[in-house]
């Protein structure tokens, strides 16, 4: 029988270096991602060239990236956040508490590129 219920809390793995991508799980069609992004931490600018990027922030604040030129928008705890295929996204923890949120890609072969 396949896991279909997860705690996100289990994937969460704070660190002083770069933010770790954690994987919930992966099927054909998408990656399920948990992050958590401390203050200062940075994903930096990207693209999935051949997919989406949801995210559904948990808890924090950051400046989402809205193009390689390094536009920002805030993003706040209760928002979701669509990177449609090609569109530059990333984000920066600016805040004094941690960022953490969920990513959804897909399909699973979306590409990574960084802008």
């Amino acid at each position: 029988m396949t896991t279909r219920l997860f705690n996100s809390a289990d994937f969460l793995q704070p660190t002083d270096e770069a933010p770790i991508r954690s994987i919930i799980t992966q099927s054909k069609d998408q990656v399920i991602i948990a992050w958590h992004i401390k203050p200062e931490q940075e994903i930096p600018a990207h693209i999935h060239p051949n997919g989406q990027d949801t995210w559904t922030i948990l808890a924090g604040n950051g400046l989402y990236y809205l193009d390689a030129a390094g536009a920002t928008q805030a993003i706040n705890a209760g928002d979701v956040v669509v990177a449609h295929a090609g569109e530059v996204h990333g984000v920066v923890n600016k805040g004094n508490e941690p960022l953490i949120f969920i990513s959804v890609v897909s399909p699973v072969d979306a590409g990574y590129q960084l802008s």
